[in-house]
């Protein structure tokens, strides 16, 4: 990869039979642009009452979306929090207020080291390479730190960063996403969201994080739309997140 390349990451979270629906649109739309690959972001129970392996007609959509080109990666196990009760302020805020379904928030090495197990058998059961993990709202403990570095995974995120593994050595790699849950959220994620894309318009990498929320109101699914295409005409370039980390370890290695 160029000193010059600037690449665009299309990612979708929360991906699981239910929000199919909700993407479904959008995917399309974005199919129609041409050769645009996206990272999926595979949940495999979905809030514990929507098991991947249960339904082979998404399986079958997601192989197909690997014959593609996109990527595939593991979002969490259930997708929501389920562990004991907060006890401090900052937990309660972290785990109530700033979000319900920080999975991987409050889980010790064993617990988060079993759940990640059991996310990667299912990607292998299902024949789908498998090189990252996300975790739900991004939030880890250092027990699920700790268990990353034991497993065959090549990256973990955060808002603003890629980390690969299993040192976690940290790339800048900004995002953007949107709060879309009611309208003034989403007029002031379209301020906000405008304001990064400014700020980073020179910076290698840009990550589009799309939630299932942002697809059930026309105005941010337009405007995730329109972005995307815009990077694209000036000349960002998409890719998945394997690739791009892949097209940089060939371009350190070429710069050396």
């Amino acid at each position: 990869m160029s000193d010059t390349q600037r690449s665009v990451l299309l990612v979708l979270h929360d991906v699981a039979p239910e929000t199919w629906a909700d993407y479904q649109p959008f995917v399309e739309a974005v199919d129609a642009l041409g050769n645009v690959p996206m990272t999926w972001l595979v949940v495999p129970d979905f809030h514990k009452r929507n098991p991947l392996l249960a339904d082979r007609q998404f399986q079958h959509l997601l192989g197909n979306r690997l014959a593609r080109g996109d990527e595939l990666a593991l979002h969490g196990y259930y997708h929501c929090d389920d562990s004991p009760a907060p006890r401090t302020p900052r937990d309660y805020f972290m785990r109530r207020i700033f979000t319900w379904e920080g999975e991987f928030y409050a889980l010790n090495h064993e617990q988060a080291l079993a759940r990640l197990q059991a996310g990667i058998e299912m990607f292998q059961r299902l024949g789908w390479p498998l090189h990252g993990f996300v975790a739900p709202a991004w939030l880890m403990s250092q027990g699920t730190r700790q268990a990353l570095c034991e497993l065959p995974l090549r990256y973990t995120s955060d808002p603003q960063h890629l980390y690969q593994l299993p040192d976690f050595t940290r790339i800048d790699a900004p995002g953007i996403v949107w709060s879309a849950r009611n309208a003034w959220r989403r007029g002031v994620s379209k301020i906000l969201s405008d304001y990064l894309q400014h700020k980073y318009q020179q910076a290698p990498i840009l990550r589009l994080g799309i939630h299932p929320v942002d697809m059930r109101h026309e105005y941010s699914r337009s405007y995730w739309l329109q972005t995307l295409m815009r990077l694209m005409e000036n000349g960002r370039t998409p890719m998945t997140k394997i690739q791009w980390l892949e097209s940089r370890v060939l371009g350190l290695r070429s710069a050396a």
